[in-house]
């Protein structure tokens, strides 16, 4: 990147724009090029230049350069081909036979990838409530003669928004012998930054907010770790879990306006969470910004946002939540979030949800439309999901 000032001396929106960008010469494009080519040249002894497209690629480079200098990593980030094919080298850095502490909440994919690596590798699975410190802290000790390998956080938890303590997560791992990998999708690196705690992982579903328009699968692993970088590399390799050129140049095209996605969505969420807050219609609304948060102190204290997901309970239970999302027409009923559109679903019409997630809980995701459309729809729609 070509700037009069390092990395470390920009703000993060600032790096979402410029940072990955081509060399300033004469005549050099400002974006990135796509290059669709498979192979590369070679003739002699492969060295550092490119080799084949599997292993690495120019289209690659500058998405994986923006996204570890929004996390304040040194080396490059390392794109996969989806948030989940980055998830499962992540969890392979837990050696076979130890235990993977997992929150219990965790994004579902994540929890069955856990499990079915334990079940393969006669690993443990210990889940627990990531929000309770110690109770974590005891997961990580040694029970039955295995030692803890991994500590996996998400904070926010998905869908149930708990906010982990993540530099006492992290020291506590630390005694334990243990990695620590820390998805960071739901807050993104302009809210919070892990690596700066002393996580040695950090993933994200690219395809959610990074890439933020609904219209790509990527996934990005990062790490100021090289040997653990080489791992995750090997693992991307070895099992092909690689982009497509297009779907790289589109989330790096995304991810140029994140800060002002992030910015108007979370401002909106706060907003919206406030409103449910105090309607009667509503059961409850959790939100890591509202002070009835259990975590809010923490979460004002260790992030720069609150996020731009909320969990909504409507008065009916869930037949008024399946109602509600039949009745909106400007909210999109579908799963992901994290793009420029408003999204809401009822969790756990999954079968494989967590039986601790209420039967009626929505989970929201506000996008970039104007806030006063985005109340109006939810307003008529719990006007129709509660019979008022």
């Amino acid at each position: 990147m070509d700037t009069s000032d390092s990395p470390a001396q920009l703000a993060a929106a600032t790096l979402a724009v410029t940072a990955g960008r081509p060399e300033r010469t004469q005549g050099a494009p400002v974006n990135p090029p796509v290059v669709l080519s498979s192979t590369y040249v070679s003739t002699r002894e492969p060295g550092p230049e490119l080799l084949y497209a599997r292993y690495a690629t120019e289209t690659w480079s500058p998405l994986e350069e923006a996204v570890a200098a929004l996390e304040g990593a040194e080396l490059p980030g390392l794109v996969f081909s989806s948030g989940m094919a980055a998830v499962d080298a992540a969890l392979r850095l837990a050696a076979p036979g130890t235990a993977i502490v997992v929150p219990r909440h965790a994004y579902l994919a994540t929890l069955t990838a856990a499990r079915e690596q334990a079940e393969r590798e006669g690993s443990v699975v210990r889940e627990v409530d990531i929000a309770d410190t110690a109770a974590v802290a005891a997961a990580l000790a040694p029970a039955d003669g295995v030692p803890a390998g991994l500590l996996w956080i998400e904070s926010p938890t998905n869908p149930m928004l708990e906010v982990a303590d993540i530099p006492a997560l992290v020291a506590a791992a630390r005694l334990a012998g243990a990695r620590t990998v820390v998805d960071n999708t739901f807050a993104t690196p302009l809210a919070q930054r892990p690596l700066a705690h002393g996580a040695d992982v950090v993933v994200h579903s690219a395809t959610k907010y990074l890439a933020g328009h609904s219209d790509v699968l990527l996934g990005v692993a990062v790490t100021d770790d090289p040997d653990l970088r080489a791992r995750l590399h090997a693992r991307r390799t070895t099992g092909g879990a690689v982009a497509g050129p297009w779907e790289a140049w589109l989330a790096l095209r995304g991810l140029r306006t994140l800060a002002l996605r992030v910015d108007r969505s979370q401002a909106s969420a706060l907003e919206l969470a406030g409103r449910l807050a105090a309607d009667p219609r509503v059961v409850q609304v959790v939100h890591p910004g509202l002070p009835s948060h259990p975590q809010h102190t923490r979460a004002a204290a260790l992030m720069t946002g609150f996020g731009s997901v909320l969990t909504l309970r409507p008065v009916g239970g869930a037949t008024a939540a399946d109602a509600l999302t039949e009745a909106v027409r400007l909210w999109v009923p579908a799963t992901s979030l994290g793009g420029v559109e408003s999204t809401l679903e009822r969790r756990r019409r999954l079968a494989a949800e967590a039986p601790t997630v209420p039967t009626d809980l929505l989970r929201l995701s506000v996008g970039i439309e104007d806030v006063a459309d985005l109340w109006a729809d939810l307003d008529q729609a719990l006007d129709v999901a509660t019979g008022r």
